[in-house]
């Protein structure tokens, strides 16, 4: 079932052109110098096909909940799903929306030297000058009231965000929101499935924390359920 993103309403700044892709379940709200929305499209299209085409030859890449392994000449963006699944310890799908994200944001960057691609909560970002990105997280009273913010020289980078709460997407836990910050964007898409896996309770923070530190090649983590959030590693946090 879709649920209306109404967080990209949030968008203050004017000094960039929004413009949004759909292809079946892709749905890319992109920010650029210029609207690049037949090139951003190209490039979901390419994407998709490279990954439906592995899909029906390998159809288990689609529904296992565990890390799959492929062989050495599969396509570049399975390949990435596959490898941050591993390192996260769940199934290949669980880094689709990111590995999306990221692939159209790096071939757009060669038309913008700023390029923001945001699909479904997950984030792929270039940035000329620092910039805030506001924390939905549900019924949480910290919705919106913080944001985190993003220095041009830390990207390129993926934030990546799950949750137990809110959206369709399959999760085992119950955090209101997992947000995770790697230079991969399929590895924090990954990794967010998993430390959100881990959360019942905000007692289950602490854990969850040690747990997202075990995975290598993150950068940090706020993991958010009710009024609680843990925080760890390179993170700035303001009012939102």
């Amino acid at each position: 079932m879709y649920e209306p993103r109404t967080y990209r309403g949030w968008v203050k700044d004017k000094d960039l052109v929004s413009f949004q892709v759909e292809v079946k379940e892709t749905d890319l709200l992109i920010r650029a110098r210029s609207e690049l929305k037949a090139e951003a499209l190209t490039a979901v299209h390419r994407c998709r096909t490279e990954l439906e085409n592995y899909i029906k030859s390998h159809p288990v890449f689609l529904t296992t909940l565990k890390p799959f392994t492929i062989e050495d000449d599969t396509p570049a963006i399975v390949k990435e799903m596959a490898e941050a699944a591993s390192e996260a310890g769940v199934g290949p799908m669980a880094a689709v929306a990111g590995a999306i994200a990221e692939r159209v944001g790096k071939e757009l960057l060669a038309l913008s030297d700023e390029v923001i691609v945001e699909n479904g909560g997950d984030i792929f970002l270039k940035i000329s000058k620092q910039r805030r990105i506001g924390i939905f997280a549900g019924k949480s009273v910290l919705t919106r009231k913080i944001a985190f913010v993003i220095q041009p020289e830390e990207t390129p980078l993926g934030v990546c965000t799950s949750s137990g709460t809110v959206g369709h997407s399959l999760s085992f836990g119950k955090a209101d929101a997992v947000v995770v910050f790697s230079p991969s964007t399929s590895l924090a898409d990954a990794a967010a499935t998993a430390i959100c896996n881990r959360v019942q309770t905000a007692s289950d923070i602490p854990e969850a924390i040690e747990f997202a530190q075990s995975i290598q090649g993150l950068k940090g983590v706020a993991i958010i359920k009710g009024d609680k959030i843990g925080l760890w590693g390179q993170i700035k946090l303001a009012a939102g």
